[in-house]
């Protein structure tokens, strides 16, 4: 077995990281024979079980994992809704908002894609959930990391706001009037509203539907990105670029959501009447999400498990392989 080096993709074992155990004739489980092939048990293996070693799948622990999506949620709140919130004095203007979110998007997934799988989003988690690609028991966790990386960001961006600005921008403004305009809203407070001084509004219905039908691609490209079949390390360019196209059509009438933990954000510090409408910006995105989660466990050519771009770790359960003899190496 000298110098033989081997790579296995492990997005078949069991979702939860548990390690597969080869007894006698085993299913689902991956081995190395003596001769440094790899040996998939899928079928029954008839040879000599004692020259099977079992290699393991191991994954981050919870903790790290939601520690890896709260921070890359606070990055994509951070950068996307400041410089929406400072857009009126930067003049970054939709195109500028929506390449923000992009990079930011981009940024994240590569930092911290391996660890989490990089989904920063309720939405996305929920997709991925419906899809079989995300355990079910990791959907709250991640839920809860993720608003809680986007509230500290948006909160660290309100600190900020220097206590004469929002009255330079706006005649008795506050900090909360300044910061609404980076919220999401609908109907008077949707963006082409404001522009139009309410000749031109956007009611619920196109709020609705628009968040839906954009979320639902969104969440499809990141399952279609992640698939075993394409190259992931293109995968956060194509999470990140849909995102800011996404956004271009979104931000006129409703700013811009397809992400309820953004959208959350907002509206801790705005207006009370971000609050009474962020229901729209949870529940629109999450029925696109499972829309594009149910489309791809039906459509999907190949039955993945593994969690977007978090990768999969083997061990090998023989100490005496742990040497130049075996290299084993993750999938990307």
């Amino acid at each position: 077995m000298t110098g033989s080096t081997m790579s296995q993709d492990t997005s078949d074992l069991t979702p939860d990281g548990g390690s597969t155990a080869v007894p006698g004739s085993t299913t689902g489980a991956t081995a190395v024979t003596p001769s440094g092939t790899a040996t998939s048990t899928a079928s029954t293996y008839a040879g000599d079980t004692d020259d099977l070693v079992v290699l393991e799948s191991s994954r981050p622990s919870l903790a790290a994992r939601a520690a890896g999506e709260a921070l890359g949620t606070f990055l994509l709140v951070l950068i996307g809704l400041g410089v929406t919130l400072y857009s009126p004095l930067s003049n970054a203007g939709s195109l500028g908002i929506a390449l923000a979110f992009g990079f930011a998007l981009v940024a994240g997934t590569i930092a911290l894609g391996h660890v989490s799988g990089g989904h920063f989003n309720p939405a996305v988690t929920l997709g991925a959930v419906i899809a079989g690609r995300t355990p079910v028991r990791d959907l709250v966790p991640y839920w809860l990391a993720q608003l809680v990386g986007g509230a500290l960001a948006a909160a660290a961006l309100f600190a900020t706001i220097p206590s004469a600005l929002p009255g330079l921008v706006a005649e008795g403004g506050t900090s909360r009037t300044f910061f609404s305009g980076a919220a999401n809203g609908y109907a008077s407070h949707s963006p082409l509203s404001t522009q139009s001084n309410g000749q031109v509004t956007f009611d619920l219905l196109p709020a609705l539907l628009i968040e839906v039908v954009l979320t639902a691609v969104l969440v499809a490209v990141v399952l279609g990105a992640t698939s075993r079949r394409n190259w992931h390390v293109a995968a956060p360019f194509a999470f990140g670029l849909s995102y800011a196209g996404l956004l271009l059509v979104a931000i006129p009438i409703t700013n811009g959501s397809l992400n309820p933990a953004r959208s959350t954000a907002a509206a801790v510090f705005s207006e009370g009447w971000a609050l009474s409408q962020l229901w729209v910006f949870w529940a629109a995105p999450l029925v696109g999400a499972a829309i594009a989660g149910l489309a791809h466990r039906a459509f999907a050519v190949d039955a993945d498990s593994d969690n977007l771009l978090e990768e999969d770790h083997l061990v090998v359960d023989d100490d005496s392989l742990l040497d130049d003899d075996v290299a084993v190496s993750p999938r990307v």
